[in-house]
């Protein structure tokens, strides 16, 4: 928050609003109860934490390891695709990647447990998200192939669906994780929720009987599987050198995604407005990008009772990937929303237009930075990609 007129400690259980935007931080964002999330300085260059740490209510929280700002920045200006992963599955067993095969095993083992620690519940403590990878073993690598047989493979064990949940999937990228992708897990998760009050979800009966079943723990009337796409999958449409972020960033990006139950008191207050549970109960790596009804049936717990997907214009295609799901009638529409315009493309081109402030970053760390041929060479492939994409819709 910039605006030293407006500055007040929220009371608990009471979510700050941005006073310059007029809206509410997003949610999604506030995983400890009591521990908001400010912009480190305002217009003053005073510390926007100062009222927060007055009250006692401050936490500093280790950085994500292995998912650095600067890396991602610089990634974006000097177009570099070494960051990318082959395969996610031989990655983690130690076969790909750089370095030794001693270094390449720690590595493979350093990211199974931090997929681990990210799948768990909020306490850290205990099992969260389930997580498994998509295997294809004779998959040709095509984006829009169809019915390639394959499995899912478990990596990490968690929680399973319960008692009269409906299996809900969708799929996507989810480069540079942002604001557009929580408002759209959002609004599938508010749509669930509005099916389950035409179905007496939320009934006192109901939550009463659930409570009973669930040793006093209420849960969500959605079961959400989310499939995350290869990076290469990705760069074949977006060119470029999308993704910025490979394949286990963006998923670990995702499975943090979630409303704990410390905060499950603010949610009864709303009256069931949203559900005191994770938005994400699984992640699927690897997923393919046309889920076809082959790929739907072999999901975890069978065919989902419905697909969603969101307003996308960042991947124009030249074809239907959900025709499947909309053949078996389980396909729906997430409909326009305030931040469907925030994507990988939109941030890079924030970070294009503010190249000084990074370039003065670096110079204070030392370190090398883009240089305007680097910004030209990102700015006319970025252009050769628009004038693919458009080549692409006319001829759909």
């Amino acid at each position: 928050m910039s605006n030293p007129a407006a500055e007040t400690v929220p009371e608990p259980g009471q979510w700050p609003v941005d006073p310059q935007q007029g809206i509410e931080i997003s949610k999604a964002r506030i995983w400890i109860d009591g521990c908001f999330d400010f912009s480190h300085h305002d217009s003053g260059g005073e510390d926007c934490y100062r009222f927060v740490k007055n009250a006692g209510r401050f936490l500093v929280v280790k950085r994500t390891p292995g998912i650095s700002t600067t890396d991602l920045v610089g990634r974006m200006l000097l177009c570099t695709r070494t960051h990318f992963i082959r395969s996610l599955s031989q990655f983690l067993l130690g076969n790909e990647g750089p370095g030794s095969p001693e270094e390449r095993s720690n590595a493979g083992m350093e990211m199974s447990q931090r997929i681990k620690d990210y799948a768990s519940d909020e306490t850290g403590l205990q099992p969260g998200a389930l997580v498994y990878g998509w295997d294809e073993p004779n998959s040709s690598g095509q984006t829009n192939a169809t019915d390639i047989p394959g499995s899912c493979k478990i990596l990490v064990d968690g929680l399973h669906p319960q008692p009269g949940q409906r299996l809900v999937y969708v799929d996507g990228g989810f480069d540079l994780f942002s604001s557009g992708h929580i408002e759209f897990l959002r609004q599938v998760i508010k749509a669930e929720e509005a099916l389950g009050r035409n179905r007496g979800w939320y009934d006192e009966t109901s939550v009463s009987l659930r409570r009973i079943n669930g040793e006093g723990n209420d849960y969500g009337p959605a079961y959400l599987v989310v499939g995350i796409h290869d990076d290469h999958v990705i760069n074949h449409w977006k060119g470029v050198n999308y993704p910025i972020m490979n394949i286990l960033e963006r998923g670990l990006c995702v499975l943090q995604c979630r409303v704990g139950q410390c905060i499950q008191a603010y949610f009864e207050h709303l009256h069931n407005a949203m559900s005191p549970d994770t938005y994400i109960s699984c992640v699927v790596f690897s997923a393919p990008f046309t889920p076809s009804k082959t790929y739907l049936k072999n999901l975890p717990f069978g065919t989902p009772h419905a697909v969603y997907h969101g307003p996308t214009a960042f991947m124009p295609l030249t074809y239907d990937p959900y025709a499947a799901a909309k053949d078996l009638g389980i396909y729906h529409q997430i409909g326009n929303h305030d931040f469907q315009h925030v994507n990988a493309g939109e941030i890079v081109q924030r970070i294009l237009r503010s190249r000084q402030l990074y370039e003065e970053r670096q110079k204070k760390k030392g370190e090398k930075g883009a240089g305007e041929e680097a910004v030209r060479r990102r700015q006319q492939m970025e252009e050769d990609a628009a004038t693919l994409e458009k080549e692409r819709a006319v001829n759909r």
